[in-house]
């Protein structure tokens, strides 16, 4: 039993961006399905697809490089986990790298970024880093 599906989401795609892999499969759950999607919105990967299996499903991340073969993610960062559970206020909402970066927060209107977080003025659980 994995006890932190999203940190292993992390790890898979920050292991494929160092082999310069071009896809990368992770087994689905809607959440990851909406970090996927946000991690589109914002331009860290090409795309994302969902494959039916007989189980839980497969979410295909097709990742994104420059035209010099640079990698787009440069790091990801697990911040809330299940031991310890990291919660902001919408007037403590971070800022990732100097606006450079995004951070996927849990708030009580979905999985937002930083930047819709400050415009909604909403705040809730970091998950994670993406720069």
């Amino acid at each position: 039993m994995m006890t932190d599906p999203i940190a292993d989401m992390l790890t898979r795609i920050r292991n494929s961006v160092l082999i310069k892999a071009e896809k990368v499969d992770i087994p689905a759950s809607r959440l990851k399905v909406e970090i996927a999607k946000i991690m589109k919105e914002e331009g860290f990967i090409k795309s994302y697809k969902i494959i039916k299996d007989k189980k839980q499903g497969i979410l295909r991340v097709t990742l994104k490089y420059t035209q010099d073969n640079r990698p787009i993610v440069e790091g990801l960062k697990r911040i809330s986990k299940p031991g310890r559970r990291v919660y902001v206020g919408k007037d403590e909402v971070p800022s990732v790298v100097g606006g450079m970066g995004i951070a996927v927060m849990t708030t009580p209107k979905g999985i937002l970024t930083d930047k819709v977080c400050r415009r909604e003025g909403v705040g809730g659980e970091v998950l994670c880093y993406i720069w």
